[in-house]
């Protein structure tokens, strides 16, 4: 059977109860494992976990079936959809061709740049410089066109001059940087966290206020150590997992 995710998210009075417990048993279908099974509790079961009336969690379930992720059948009981699962991982490996690759493959839209101050929280990797061009792009499905992830970078103004947008909409700015404007990348750093989704997000990936989302930093250093670009994405959490591969050798 599915393990549920902690019934925690119930105690927060500001939001609606329902949509709370959506959230938590939608972490927990995505979440589940293949030998899991696809039928689920009850509704007085499920209620009982999570602390909450059977109309509430009522309501929660009626949420997620008019997602698709579950179906529900009188007198038999409520599973699963087997189609539900999470889409491709957020690979991190070890090489730049690796990170090029994973922001490949999907239809980008330029949403916009421009040219303003370091944000604050920026500003410790850009400590000699006033100000930064900021790129943000909107990626979807390459067959569904449905929104996936949409990414921020943070570039210094003088490798921006030669930042074409027509190329974003090709290519990641990793391979921009790289191949075009002729930027010698020593390494990334990248930082995956859990976070909720803002108004800014929901709305960009068409998901609902406050769905878990993975947010994924990316730090370009080239040769001379410098920080070239930081990339901030954010994937929809109902269609990414995160993925580490360590080689041992």
């Amino acid at each position: 059977m599915t393990a549920f995710a902690p019934d925690s998210l119930v105690l927060n009075r500001k939001l609606p109860l329902w949509y709370q417990v959506s959230q938590s048993l939608r972490a927990s279908i995505l979440g589940r494992t293949p030998d899991d099974s696809l039928r689920l509790p009850t509704e007085e079961q499920l209620a009982e976990h999570y602390g909450v009336s059977v109309l509430t969690m009522r309501q929660a379930l009626k949420e997620l079936e008019q997602e698709g992720l579950i179906s529900r059948h009188r007198r038999r009981g409520t599973f699963i959809e087997p189609g539900a699962q999470r889409g491709a991982p957020v690979r991190l490996l070890g090489s730049v061709d690796a990170i090029v690759a994973q922001q490949s493959g999907e239809r980008t839209t330029v949403l916009g740049q421009e040219r303003g101050p370091v944000p604050g929280e920026l500003r410790t990797y850009f400590p000699d410089t006033d100000e930064l061009v900021t790129y943000r792009r909107l990626r979807r499905d390459g067959d569904s066109g449905e929104p996936t992830n949409w990414a921020e970078n943070a570039v210094l103004p003088e490798l921006a001059e030669s930042v074409d947008l027509a190329d974003l909409e090709r290519w990641p700015m990793t391979k921009v940087l790289r191949d075009v404007v002729g930027v010698r990348i020593s390494r990334i750093t990248d930082t995956v966290e859990a976070r909720l989704a803002d108004p800014t997000t929901a709305e960009l990936l068409d998901v609902p206020l406050l769905s878990p989302i993975l947010h994924y930093t990316g730090v370009t250093y080239d040769e001379d150590g410098r920080v070239v670009d930081v990339a901030r994405i954010r994937y929809r959490g109902d269609r990414f997992s995160f993925t580490v591969t360590v080689d041992a050798h």
